[in-house]
């Protein structure tokens, strides 16, 4: 298992232990006191390796996840799994029966959406494709409408969201990091699986998340994933401005 919060990851001597965990215990945990959705992130992946569990067993692509999930703790508490050939299913807790009933089944992102989510408190570190982007859903051409904007900063309230009404969430690589901030296998990764798995798309805008194959347990990486027109959108500009450079 690998936890954010662990510096290193926890191995297992169980020779006959078929599976590897990678999980963030609570996401948006800044945001508990102001009584803000938080949640729960894990993907897993089968292991590479025989005997004694090794850290080649956690590092590997996001194309090898065989499930992935969020828990959400807000209003209701809902569980959002994705597993490899079943789909992506939502699962909210009935505290009267003490059970999680499928409430949201076959969850299918929108095509498009009309939203999008960044923290714009890092605007003047944005590369150029993020600040086109961005410019243009705010500043649309006649005839088009502008996005709203909707920020939590807890990535699971943020991105279930953007799975259930569609546009982009952002969290970009910018020039003070370059390689984003948040972590791959306990954030990036299971949430690009889910999306992927919805009909969705993620990026580093150059690049599809889930072909990263991570160096380090706790690397980080840019993300910008949901609805795949407004994603695509989003990697046509970054195509533009690469062969402007």
């Amino acid at each position: 298992m690998a936890s954010e919060e662990n510096d290193e990851p926890i191995l297992l001597d169980d020779p006959n232990s078929k599976y590897v965990v990678a999980f963030d215990p609570l996401d948006g945990s800044s945001n508990i006191d102001a009584n803000v959705t938080i949640g729960s992130i894990f993907a897993i992946w089968k292991r590479v390796t025989d005997g004694k569990s090794d850290i080649k067993d956690l590092l590997q692509s996001g194309e090898n996840i065989i499930a992935a999930g969020y828990t959400c703790y807000g209003s209701s508490t809902q569980l959002v799994l994705a597993i490899e050939g079943w789909g992506v299913n939502c699962y909210t807790l009935d505290p009267s029966l003490g059970e999680f009933i499928l409430t949201h089944p076959n969850m299918k992102c929108p095509k498009k959406g009309a939203i999008y989510s960044i923290n714009e408190g890092n605007a003047a570190y944005w590369d150029e494709p993020i600040t086109k982007y961005v410019h243009s859903k705010k500043f649309p051409e006649k005839g088009k409408k502008a996005y709203s904007l909707r920020y939590i900063g807890s990535m699971v309230a943020d991105v279930h969201r953007t799975l259930l009404y569609g546009g982009v969430f952002m969290y970009p690589g910018d020039s003070r990091a370059p390689e984003g901030k948040l972590r791959v296998l306990y954030e990036v990764f299971p949430m690009s699986f889910i999306m992927e798995k919805a009909g969705g798309k993620s990026t580093t805008g150059k690049k599809r998340i889930l072909e990263i194959t991570p160096k380090k347990i706790h690397e980080r990486s840019p993300i910008i994933l949901g609805s795949s027109d407004d994603v695509e959108e989003i990697e046509a500009l970054y195509k533009e401005f690469s062969k402007q450079d």
